[in-house]
C-alpha cells in the first residue's frame, strides 16, 4: 500500500509525525513536571470549576472532566467562549485557563471577566499574555516549554491539568493509571508509526478506509471527548470534513439521517467510526453501539468499531487519542497534504486582528 512508501520530507515538512510519536514522552514529562509544581490549598475550597480554552488546548479540559465525572465531588464544566456564564463569580469558583500559546483571544477575554468577578484562577500555558494577566491578578500559573502546534502538545496540557486536579482533590491518585497509560502508548506507538507496515498497522488501514469520505466519530461517556479529538485532528491534520456524535443522543436523531442524499449514502461517502470500551461503556450503551451498527450496515453505511485497550479509563482514553492522531496523520498523507499548516485559521486570525 502507498502508505508504506512515504516521502516524509516532501509531505511532512514540519515533522508532525515526531510530535505524534512523542505523545507518551510528552505525557510522562508533563506528569513529572506537575509533581514539581504546587497549587495554593485554597484553590480546592470551591464549589465548581470552569475550564476555559479553545481548540487543541480545550480538549484536555474535556478529557479531564469526562475522566473524573463519576468521582469528582464538584462539577467541572468547559467554556469555549468570550463570555463567562453568570454563575461564574466569587471565590467559590475556580477558573482554569488552558492556552498553549497564551494569546488565545477568547480565553483571555473570559479570564479578564473572571478577574473582574473575583474568581480563583489557575492558568496552564507556555506563557505570554495569559501568564501575565493571571499573575497580576494574584492567580497561579503553571508554565511549560514545548515547541509545536497547540494540538500537538496535548500530552503536556492534559498531563498538567490532570496533575493539578489530583493535587486539588478533584481526581483520585492517578500515578498507577498514568504509568499504565505511558507504557501502553509506547508499546502501541511502535505498532502504529510510519515504519510499521500496513499489514500490521491498523492506523494505516483505518486511514485508508477513510479516504475520499466524510468520517463521523461516535463516542459515549469518557470517550466522547476522544471522539471530538478525532474530529478536530481529522480537520486540522488531514484537512478533511469530519464530525462527531454522542451516544445515546444520536439514537434519538442522527441515526435517522441515513437515507439522503442518496448519492452520498449509496456511494459510501459517509463512514462511521465507533469508539468503544468493553470495560467502561454503560451496558445499555454497548447494546446501542451494536444495534445501531447493525442498523447502519443494513442500510449500506460503512462502520468501523475501534475498541479501547488498557485497564484504566485514563489508559483507554489515551490509547484512542493516540490511535486517532496516527489515523489523522496517515489520512493527511493519503490526501497529499502537509499535516501541520492550517492556512484558513491563520487567515481568520489575520482578519480578526485587522478588524480590531
Amino acid at each position: 500500500m502507498f502508505l508504506d512508501d512515504i516521502d516524509l520530507q516532501a509531505l511532512d515538512t514540519q515533522n508532525m509525525l515526531s510530535h505524534i510519536d512523542a505523545l507518551p514522552d510528552q505525557f510522562a514529562n508533563a506528569w513529572a513536571h506537575a509533581k514539581t509544581l504546587s497549587v495554593p490549598a485554597d484553590l480546592a475550597n470551591v464549589e465548581r470549576v470552569l475550564i476555559c480554552g479553545m481548540g487543541g488546548s480545550a480538549i484536555s479540559g474535556d478529557l479531564l472532566a469526562a475522566l473524573v465525572e463519576e468521582t469528582c465531588p464538584i462539577p467541572i464544566h468547559i467554556n469555549r467562549s468570550y463570555q463567562l456564564p453568570a454563575y461564574v463569580k466569587g471565590t467559590e469558583t475556580l477558573v482554569i485557563a488552558l492556552s498553549y500559546s497564551g494569546t488565545t483571544e477568547e480565553t483571555l477575554s473570559a479570564v479578564s471577566q473572571a478577574v473582574e468577578r473575583g474568581t480563583r484562577l489557575l492558568a496552564i500555558t507556555t506563557g505570554r499574555q495569559l501568564a501575565s494577566v493571571v499573575e497580576q491578578a494574584g492567580g497561579t500559573v503553571w508554565t511549560f516549554s514545548y515547541s509545536s502546534q497547540p494540538r500537538a502538545a496535548l500530552g503536556w496540557l492534559y498531563g498538567l491539568v490532570l496533575g493539578a486536579a489530583m493535587q486539588l482533590g478533584f481526581a483520585p491518585n492517578m500515578n498507577r493509571d498514568v504509568e499504565e497509560a505511558i507504557e501502553r502508548m509506547r508499546r502501541d506507538g511502535e505498532a502504529w508509526t510510519v515504519a510499521s507496515p500496513t499489514s500490521r498497522n491498523t492506523a494505516k488501514r483505518v486511514a485508508g478506509q477513510l479516504m475520499d469520505c466524510i468520517p463521523v466519530i461516535w463516542g459515549a461517556g469518557f470517550l466522547l471527548p476522544v471522539a471530538r479529538r478525532w474530529k478536530t485532528q481529522l480537520n486540522e491534520n488531514s484537512k478533511t470534513s469530519a464530525y462527531y456524535e454522542e451516544l445515546p443522543e444520536l439514537n434519538h436523531n442522527a441515526v435517522v439521517g441515513i437515507l439522503a442524499p442518496e448519492e452520498i449514502i449509496n456511494r459510501h461517502k459517509i463512514q462511521i467510526v465507533q469508539l468503544t470500551s468493553a470495560e467502561y461503556d454503560h451496558p445499555r450503551i454497548a447494546i446501542r453501539h451494536k444495534a445501531t451498527e447493525n442498523l447502519l450496515r443494513e442500510a449500506g453505511v460503512i462502520t468501523e468499531v475501534v475498541r479501547a485497550r488498557g485497564h484504566s479509563k485514563l489508559t483507554q482514553q489515551m490509547n484512542l487519542v493516540q490511535f486517532g492522531d496516527y489515523v489523522s496523520f496517515f489520512l493527511a498523507i493519503g490526501n497529499a497534504v502537509d499535516p501541520t499548516p492550517i492556512p484558513p485559521i491563520v487567515i481568520l486570525k489575520q482578519k480578526l486582528a485587522e478588524a480590531s
